[in-house]
């Protein structure tokens, strides 16, 4: 089971919320919780629990400072610390993503436009487990974020595929400078990378996740290059099929948590004309099995 840490903040706890699912493919919006207020071991199982079970969750209309965003990260694990100092705030673990410059600068990270599917960290040893996002501005149109449920990617793959990928690894690696939000063909000779399993298995559920994605996954190990590329190419398009994807309209308010482990995540377009401010916080993991 996932660890729960303990909350020293006494304010009153929820009596009750309500779970709504927010598509048929993962999703699911928890009403009745005020982030602010203290969220007692109860309460903090039973939204681990829907967590596992929908993926992705939802909590609207919240009002919270760093700190709050970072209280509640913790009942999932440790908060990962930011490496980008020119993106944080007061926070170590919260980073901006935004358009939004400052002297010509942006304050946030992946600032512009659209952003390919991906799992969050998996050019690293030990990926990120969860991606935590809270909005503040949000742009009229666009900047939605895309969900796909890898639980059902794999499930759904004729027989003969999952043999060709079982037991073998895929090569992850991530070109920040020039390749942050769409894929080049080329990837930087210093750029991270790292090789984890093709389909990994949750930690929790013990269901089995396709664990590729086309902005970071590179090539698949032992396979020649041509046949790498045409079966990645082929997983790609699987995994991102309309039936196996949520995609959220943000308003401000919004918090959403992933679980990296079991999904991907991508950004529709949206014009660099409108504002798009939001917090991150990072869920340490677990190297992928």
């Amino acid at each position: 089971m996932e660890a729960m840490l303990s909350n020293t903040q006494q304010r009153p706890t929820p009596a009750t919320l309500t779970v709504r699912p927010l598509s048929p493919a993962l999703g699911a919006e928890i009403m009745g919780v005020d982030l602010r207020d203290h969220i007692d071991d109860a309460l903090a199982q039973r939204m681990l629990d829907v967590w596992h079970e929908h993926l992705v969750i939802l909590l609207r209309g919240q009002t919270l400072t760093e700190d709050d965003q970072v209280r509640f990260a913790e009942r999932f694990g440790p908060p990962a610390r930011i490496h980008t100092p020119q993106f944080r705030r007061q926070h170590p673990a919260v980073m901006l993503i935004s358009n939004i410059r400052e002297d010509g600068k942006p304050i946030g990270a992946l600032p512009d436009g659209e952003m390919q599917f991906h799992t969050d960290q998996c050019h690293q040893e030990i990926p990120a487990k969860a991606s935590m996002l809270y909005a503040i501005e949000v742009p009229s149109v666009g900047g939605n974020t895309l969900f796909a449920n890898a639980y059902l990617a794999y499930e759904t793959l004729p027989d003969a595929i999952k043999r060709r990928i079982d037991g073998r690894k895929a090569l992850n690696a991530y070109d920040y400078d020039t390749a942050a939000t769409i894929r080049k063909s080329e990837v930087p000779a210093g750029a991270p990378r790292f090789a984890h399993p093709v389909v990994r298995t949750h930690p929790v559920t013990g269901r089995k996740a396709l664990y590729v994605n086309r902005l970071m996954t590179r090539s698949i190990e032992g396979l020649p290059a041509d046949e790498s590329e045409d079966l990645l190419n082929l997983l790609f398009d699987h995994q991102e099929q309309p039936q196996f994807v949520y995609e959220h309209v943000w308003r401000p308010g919004d918090l959403l948590m992933w679980d990296n482990r079991c999904t991907l995540h991508a950004r529709t377009d949206f014009s660099p004309g409108e504002r798009r401010l939001m917090r991150r916080v990072t869920i340490l993991g677990e190297r992928p099995m």
